[in-house]
């Protein structure tokens, strides 16, 4: 009786009748009563013969399960283990030994296609795949997209006929909805296949790390080893690859320690299908840009702006020549929509971007002077250019310099801020994070906008940016 309490009408009512319970039945007139009348709670509506929507319920075995939509993509579930030269002291041995491991999923059996995270197969020069049913395969790396933390793998085949493998359906992941049902499977902290359910916790998060995101949010339990597993849904679709999670600090997915606190983030199929589109087709992934460097609207921004908001992008800066400028945009518009969905933060500008090939029309919504406005711009391909001079600010290495303000906190420090820092740049690639404050470059010192162009020009080499980050000092090497 306990479990029919959270169900609801039709599902209540099946079960019910499976456990062979009803409501007590009513007295017939002219029985003569033997005592107190009992309790007699109110008849349920009578369900449907077959309700549509009945809570999944095995009645050969008599109990509520998923399995029925989710066991045809479990074997399509893999294990994968990354082989490499020891990072430690070495024995003279060649052969490659494993690195790391974690998981992944096929979705093109027929050309052997499985996808799973970059950081599982970073620093590999080999790579195992093992299946549910025992076998093991050798994987060629076919590309990795380390902005999105996506890798494909192309399984080997051996010789003497088909691989039989199984394959994962794929649905859009812009038909999720906060509450959906998601299940989480994968190999973590070294046991084997283990699925794990829970819902969709919140969709468009960002603002994690300097990359292209759009993650979606699930309380499914996450672990070390399930990154480049898949999320699926209800009916045993993909809808995500399991990347990360939060927990006290911990680093991404088998990288750290931290166990799973109930926040684990996925690369929605939107995303994802785009990215290993490129990987396969080329290799690479080519993204175009707008000329546009944005950051995140924060509540100490927007009560600087005077703005009763505190979603969306602002523009930093905008590049001469750029689709940006010529779609109208300037210095400190706060973009709230791009192409038709909401901006929460400046990530989801750069998911957009991020996926938006050269030649992809994009239709923008901004705020001016608190007034909203229109435009579209067409993504051009992106120009070598090092170091690009604005009036207001430097953009180089896909990160954007400006002067400090009263209003940064730094205090008495001098330099310039990084203000922004572009998913999948050398500059996030290194590590460089918006909030540093640039001291020097090389050996040259920097003080404000203009001593930092002198230093960039002066050195067209890799540079070493000296940057304070809280109370620590770092050195930072971009431009390799």
């Amino acid at each position: 009786m306990l479990r029919a309490t959270f169900l609801a009408g039709p599902a209540m009512v099946l079960a019910l009748t499976t456990l062979g319970l009803a409501p007590v039945a009513a007295q017939t007139s002219g029985q003569a009563a033997t005592g107190p009348t009992p309790y007699r709670a109110p008849r349920p509506a009578a369900a449907p013969a077959t309700p549509r929507y009945a809570f999944p319920f095995d009645e050969r075995r008599g109990v509520f399960s998923f399995a029925s939509g989710l066991e045809d993509s479990l074997p399509a579930v893999v294990q994968v283990t990354t082989l490499g030269a020891s990072r430690g002291p070495t024995t003279g041995e060649t052969e490659p030994r494993p690195l790391q491991g974690g998981s992944g999923v096929i979705i093109d059996a027929d050309e052997g296609i499985v996808v799973t995270n970059n950081h599982v197969i970073d620093g590999g020069t080999k790579f195992t795949v093992d299946m549910t049913d025992g076998r093991l395969f050798d994987a060629v790396l076919i590309g990795t997209d380390k902005a999105t933390d996506i890798a494909v793998l192309r399984i080997q085949p051996r010789e003497g006929g088909p691989m039989g493998l199984s394959q994962v359906e794929v649905v859009d992941s812009d038909t999720l909805r906060t509450g959906d049902l998601a299940f989480a499977v994968g190999y973590p902290l070294g046991l084997d296949q283990t699925l794990t359910m829970g819902v969709i916790s919140g969709l468009g998060r960002s603002g994690l790390g300097d990359a292209v995101e759009d993650y979606i949010q699930t309380d499914a339990a996450v672990n070390s080893g399930n990154s480049g597993g898949p999320l699926l849904d209800s009916r045993g679709r993909l809808i995500g690859i399991n990347t990360s999670i939060l927990s006290g600090g911990a680093d991404p997915l088998g990288m750290g320690g931290g166990g799973n606190d109930g926040i684990a983030f996925a690369v929605p199929t939107r995303i994802l299908m785009f990215v290993v589109g490129q990987l396969r087709d080329s290799g690479e992934v080519r993204r175009g840009r707008i000329g546009a460097i944005t950051g995140s609207l924060t509540a100490e921004r927007a009560r600087g702006f005077g703005l009763g908001i505190v979603r969306g992008a602002i523009v930093e800066d905008v590049t001469p020549g750029s689709p940006a400028e010529g779609a109208g945009l300037r210095r400190h518009d706060i973009i709230t929509r791009i192409q038709n969905r909401p901006v929460a933060n400046a990530g989801s500008v750069q998911a957009t971007v991020g996926i938006a090939p050269p030649g992809t029309r994009l239709n923008i919504v901004y705020l001016r002077d608190g007034r909203e406005h229109t435009t579209a711009m067409t993504v051009e391909e992106p120009q070598a250019v090092r170091v690009a001079v604005g009036t207001s600010a430097i953009q180089a290495f896909g990160a954007l310099f400006r002067d400090l303000a009263a209003g940064d906190g730094k205090g008495e420090q001098t330099g310039v801020l990084v203000a922004a820092v572009e998913g999948g740049s050398d500059a996030a690639r290194q590590d460089l994070r918006a909030g540093d404050t640039v001291t020097a470059v090389g050996d040259y010192g920097v003080t404000d906008l203009a001593t930092l162009a002198q230093a960039l020009a002066s050195d067209d080499g890799m540079t070493t940016l000296t940057v304070r980050r809280g109370d620590e000092t770092l050195a930072i090497n971009v431009g390799e």
